[in-house]
């Protein structure tokens, strides 16, 4: 009896390299147009906005003809962003994500373990919980200006008589609820995703452990959904941070309760101070980059899931 064993040759490690030379370059051709879009589209700006709050207007009147001169100068006179109403923007900024986020994380995840349940007419209750996250932001923003009128509903069921849309902490609060209203079912919308990867079995073995509902959830179910939630959450910084046209339609401009720094350099463009208004983006940029740079080294988002196996 003969057998015939198939012996496969090493390859030579000079063709590897070759063969992952030609694969490097034939990667690199076919992500190159998408990158100079990129680069076109996003990094010019950047980099132009950057240049831009360097320049400092330099108006004087000339002594001699008496007639206004305008002039630029480069400088760091832009980034002397100690002023109150700076600071008072940056505050604004931080508050609404950090108050904001957190009521929508736990909102958002009730509505999912809502969403999750075999009730009966578990459609509808879908449908009806993920209609705010389907209304645009300036729609929502008319809506809740709405409510909070002075004759609005908000006085009615609360037998107040309270400025919503003034300029104070009740504006400040009035943000936070539309805000919460319309983007909380973001967040149930991916953890109930992250909800339905989980097995049956494995609640299943945690009943037969006598596991009680409030200890399933905090050692079985917010871990396994954490992934999930962590990259909704950090979806959600992002976007409170650069947050514009709620609190610009809801409340209005110049309101120091709710003015954010994408608003405050909103303002200094429309009035044609552009360097300020630069070095407001510029500022901003950075700190929206360090808010999610800290957040992924603490809580390792994987947006891309190379840690699934």
């Amino acid at each position: 009896m003969t057998s015939t064993l198939s012996l496969s040759r090493p390859v030579p490690p000079t063709i590897g390299r070759r063969h992952r030379a030609r694969t490097r370059r034939l990667a690199a051709l076919l992500v190159s147009p998408a990158l100079l879009v990129l680069a076109l589209v996003v990094g010019y700006p950047i980099l132009a906005a950057v240049r831009m709050s360097f320049q400092v207007s330099s108006d004087h009147i000339d002594p001699q003809t008496g007639f206004k001169v305008t002039g630029t100068t480069t400088g760091l006179a832009n980034y002397a962003i100690t002023n109150g109403r700076f600071v008072t923007a940056l505050w604004n900024t931080t508050t609404f994500t950090v108050v904001s986020v957190a009521l929508e994380v736990v909102i958002g995840v009730a509505m999912a373990l809502i969403m999750h349940r075999g009730l009966r007419g578990r459609g509808l209750v879908r449908s009806s919980i993920l209609v705010p996250w389907a209304i645009p932001t300036v729609v929502s923003a008319l809506l809740w200006r709405w409510i909070f009128a002075p004759s609005g509903v908000a006085n009615a069921v609360l037998s107040a008589d309270v400025v919503w849309t003034g300029d104070g902490i009740s504006s400040w609060t009035a943000v936070v609820v539309a805000d919460t209203w319309k983007t909380a079912p973001f967040i149930g919308l991916l953890t109930l995703a992250g909800l339905q990867a989980i097995h049956r079995e494995v609640y299943e073995a945690a009943r037969v452990d006598g596991s009680s509902a409030v200890s399933t959830f905090w050692r079985i179910t917010l871990p396994l959904v954490r992934p999930v939630l962590v990259v909704a959450v950090l979806f959600r910084l992002l976007d409170v941070l650069r947050m514009f046209d709620l609190p610009y339609v809801l409340v209005g401009p110049h309101k120091g309760s709710v003015e954010t720094l994408s608003m405050l350099a909103y303002d200094e463009m429309t009035n044609l101070r552009f360097g300020p208004a630069a070095a407001y983006a510029t500022v901003l940029f950075l700190y929206v980059m360090t808010i999610a740079f800290v957040f992924v080294r603490i809580f390792g988002a994987d947006v891309t899931n190379r840690g699934a196996s």
